[in-house]
């Protein structure tokens, strides 16, 4: 075998290309990805800016390995492929959080082990979740029978920790299926990628969500664990999730999911409220208010039209709707976010209209309910 090279690429992100466009693009090909050389068998990709993120995932034999990294607003995003009948050892342990999606992979042999769990030898792990908290140790190796594509998104902490959510304690969680956790990573990476300066504000209403859902996950996890048997089953799960994620602007009736899950209703009302803690509406409430929030960081987007898409037809519905699972008004969280993002980019003269415009809109939504 040829041994590595001994020359180390400059790796930054003004040269990284982007190797997905979008999570799951069955279109991209081995040929797609930039192959790195690095001095070792056995080192980081990229050392960023960040000083959070001076170690990355280290794989060995790193030239069967084709990565591209990405950082952007303190967050790091890493995609990996591995091609098939090849083996590759993986480790990690930094001082930040580290979310995998698993896009693609079946192995013959392997082994995943983190601090605080019980090592795993599950061979097909596509379109599954591991979450490392920072200060955890992670190793797995494969042997790979099918080609492997993972995305790695390194999380910064003390970026992730807001205020409220400063007792929260993150718990390490292998090979696990969380559809809207998936979905908002996915955007989260996208929108690195993308570089694109104005979309700072809308980046830290993700990251935001990103923060709920993996607080969410976890406390999910424990109440599956304390309770007895009867749950819903990992495909009820997928079936019902995705049914309601894809018709949060619609009525959703519990017959409808009910009959998804081959349930009756009495029966499918417990089980629900076994699995993730909260009967059905309470979960759809949630989901429209998490998707208010990423729809509302951006000004653009009028109070009144965010109510519609979301299935409101009165501004007042929405608004009361909103307060009560955050504590503030729509206008009030927007206005919130806006000045946690500091002073705004430069804008055109047509997106200062839409501002003004959307501002206009929120005075009149809420002039008569706070």
């Amino acid at each position: 075998m040829t041994p590595p090279s001994t020359h180390t690429p400059q790796v930054g992100s003004e040269r990284a290309r982007t190797l997905w466009h979008a999570a799951n693009q069955d279109f991209l090909h081995e040929g797609d990805f930039q192959q790195l050389e690095l001095r070792s068998d056995f080192v980081p990709a990229v050392s960023a800016g960040c000083e959070v993120f001076g170690a990355t995932v280290q794989i060995s034999p790193i030239e069967l390995v084709k990565r591209h990294s990405k950082e952007q607003y303190g967050l790091l995003t890493e995609s990996i492929y591995a091609p098939a009948r090849s083996r590759i050892e993986i480790s990690y342990d930094a001082a930040a959080h580290l979310l995998v999606l698993y896009e693609d992979g079946v192995r013959r042999e392997g082994e995943t082990s983190i601090d605080g769990l019980p090592p795993s030898r599950l061979r097909n792990f596509a379109n599954k979740l591991t979450f490392v908290p920072a200060g955890h140790s992670y190793r797995e190796w494969h042997e790979t029978s099918t080609p492997l594509r993972v995305t790695y998104l390194y999380l910064d902490p003390a970026k992730l920790q807001k205020p409220a959510d400063a007792g929260t304690a993150y718990a390490p969680r292998a090979f696990f299926e969380d559809p809207i956790l998936w979905a908002t990573a996915t955007k989260l990476k996208n929108l690195i990628e993308r570089n694109q300066p104005e979309s700072k504000v809308y980046f830290d209403a993700l990251a935001s969500v990103l923060a709920h859902e993996l607080s969410r996950s976890g406390r999910e996890l424990a109440r599956t664990f304390a309770a007895s048997r009867g749950g819903l089953a990992s495909w009820q799960k997928r079936a019902v999730i995705g049914y309601i994620e894809e018709h949060l602007d619609e009525r959703v009736s519990l017959v409808t999911l009910a009959r998804l899950a081959r349930l009756s209703q009495h029966h499918f009302c417990r089980t629900f409220k076994q699995s993730f803690g909260i009967p059905p509406q309470g979960y759809l409430l949630q989901r429209r208010m998490e998707q208010a929030k990423v729809l509302l960081s951006d000004r653009t987007n009028s109070i009144t039209n965010i109510a519609l898409t979301l299935g409101y037809a009165f501004n007042s519905s929405f608004t009361l709707a909103f307060r009560k699972i955050t504590g503030q008004t729509p206008r009030e969280f927007r206005r919130n976010v806006i000045s946690e993002a500091g002073p705004p980019q430069r804008r055109s003269k047509q997106q200062q209209a839409r501002w003004r415009q959307a501002e206009e809109d929120s005075s009149m939504t809420e002039g008569g309910l706070k």
